[in-house]
């Protein structure tokens, strides 16, 4: 793939800044992918995840990282948007869609995602969702991605020339510890990650997705290198 005039593959990769997108893009370059990272801010409660994904690029070494401003909090509720309420803290975990749900979120950042692989011919999007450890969330569900792959197919200048864009999601059916070891084995940064709702200096390790990533991380036998202001 090194020689000159040899095409590398390109894939889109929606980097958060969080563990499980991360992985992703790391199992994503493994393949011998040339990346192209997409982060979005959204009005979301803090930009540490988005710090996260700026670290996580540049160690990647991504061809290109775009940071795109798309005003959900305009038209959209949850308790994940600025000063928009209080996020839920050692609830019952899946029992019901909480929150933080984002309305459509999914679905608004991969038609976005599939807009920019069109343009810059890239083959594949990668998504980090899973479906197994985590808050039960709509969007994060293996037949949401099965429809999303219909509409792709059928509304989009590669699908009608039969060469649509391919979601990937390779997380999607892993549980949080078999994502960790991953990221283990693929050397990902696990340092620069960041799950956590809140935006403090440490990470609050009551909300959802602390413990759903502590519980990963305890199951696997591995040290969490993040701090928590929560004894573990």
């Amino acid at each position: 793939m090194g020689e000159e005039g040899v095409k590398m593959k390109r894939a889109v990769v929606l980097l958060s800044g969080g563990l499980d997108s991360a992985t992703t893009a790391y199992m994503a370059r493994a393949e011998g992918f040339q990346l192209y990272a997409l982060t979005f801010l959204y009005e979301q409660r803090h930009d540490r995840e988005v710090e996260s994904a700026k670290r996580i690029a540049d160690e990647l070494g991504v061809e290109e990282h775009k940071l795109l401003t798309i005003p959900l909090e305009e038209i959209g509720h949850s308790s994940l948007f600025k000063n928009r309420g209080k996020i839920p803290e050692n609830t019952e975990i899946g029992k019901k869609i909480p929150s933080t749900y984002v309305p459509a979120r999914n679905i608004i950042l991969l038609s976005f995602a599939v807009s920019y692989a069109e343009s810059i011919d890239a083959e594949v999007v990668f998504i980090g969702a899973n479906a197994v450890d985590y808050s039960g969330y709509p969007d994060c569900r293996p037949e949401f991605y099965e429809a999303f792959q219909k509409a792709c197919d059928l509304g989009t200048k590669r699908g009608v020339e039969g060469r649509p864009v391919i979601l990937r999601r390779p997380l999607i059916e892993l549980s949080k510890a078999e994502i960790i070891s991953k990221a283990k084995e693929l050397q990902v940064p696990l340092r620069y990650t960041w799950s956590c709702y809140k935006g403090e200096d440490r990470a609050c390790g009551t909300c959802e997705s602390c413990r759903l990533r502590l519980k990963g991380f305890a199951e696997a036998g591995i040290e969490d290198p993040i701090e928590y202001t929560t004894n573990r």
